[in-house]
């Protein structure tokens, strides 16, 4: 069984169509989205159709729920630019579009054959808006898994690819479809790499195997989609895709 994981589109649907032919090419039997879909970027309409039609699992992303509860970010972030984002995007999403994020899952426990399980979610298993890191001390690890155990365990959220091994578990990041970090921030102004990430999972005769994947996007192809928008975030993404 392979299964890719795609996560923190946020509005990108040229990265999304970029990950989803790579993704093609190589070939999987199931792809599963960890959430934060339709907000922060220019097209949050065309990344729902898409996912829409592709039918896979979708987990809820924080950014789902402000889109569903535009209260919620102000106990997240109070940016201007990000509040701003929440509601230019909720304004463009019809109710239909909006009833399909509201399906989303908290989590989802996907069998990998041989007793072998992979547990997804988007930031920890306790909240949507925490932080797993390759430098999260293991006790504070254990307390965000809030009891959840799996063979492998996926979630999104920080942007951040990572791979990591905790009790005999994979921890997995397969990082940002549509807006990949340089480095973690923590809320910070980031950076925005010009690749889409995604990871595959791959389980064969009781062997587990990961890959973080990166595809190349044209900086040109970015730029226009962001000309062609009015988003609260289009000036900073065209300073970064520059």
């Amino acid at each position: 069984m392979r299964i890719a994981l795609i996560s923190d589109i946020h509005s990108n649907h040229i990265a999304l169509r970029a990950v989803l032919a790579d993704i093609q090419r190589t070939g999987v039997d199931q792809i599963v989205c960890l959430g934060d879909v339709a907000n922060l970027g220019p097209e949050p309409n065309a990344v729902i159709e898409i996912l829409a039609g592709l039918g896979c699992p979708c987990i809820m992303g924080n950014h789902d729920e402000f889109l569903l509860d535009p209260t919620l970010v102000h106990a997240y972030n109070e940016s201007p630019r990000i509040v701003a984002s929440v509601e230019w995007s909720r304004s463009r999403l019809s109710s239909s579009e909006l009833e399909f994020i509201r399906c989303f899952d908290n989590d989802r426990e996907i069998e990998l054959g041989r007793n072998a399980k992979l547990y997804v979610f988007h930031g920890s298993p306790r909240s949507n808006t925490e932080d797993v890191l390759a430098t999260t001390p293991p006790d504070v690890l254990d307390e965000m898994l809030a009891g959840a155990s799996a063979t492998v365990m996926a979630g999104g959220h920080t942007h951040i690819q990572m791979v990591r091994q905790h009790h005999g578990c994979l921890m997995i990041n397969p990082g940002s479809v549509g807006l990949a970090f340089k480095d973690y921030v923590s809320g910070a102004r980031p950076t925005i790499l010009p690749h889409a990430e995604y990871a595959v999972i791959e389980a064969a005769n009781g062997r587990i195997e990961v890959g973080l994947r990166r595809v190349t996007l044209e900086k040109s192809k970015l730029r226009e989609s962001q000309i062609q928008s009015d988003h609260p975030l289009r000036e900073f993404l065209l300073q970064q895709y520059s």
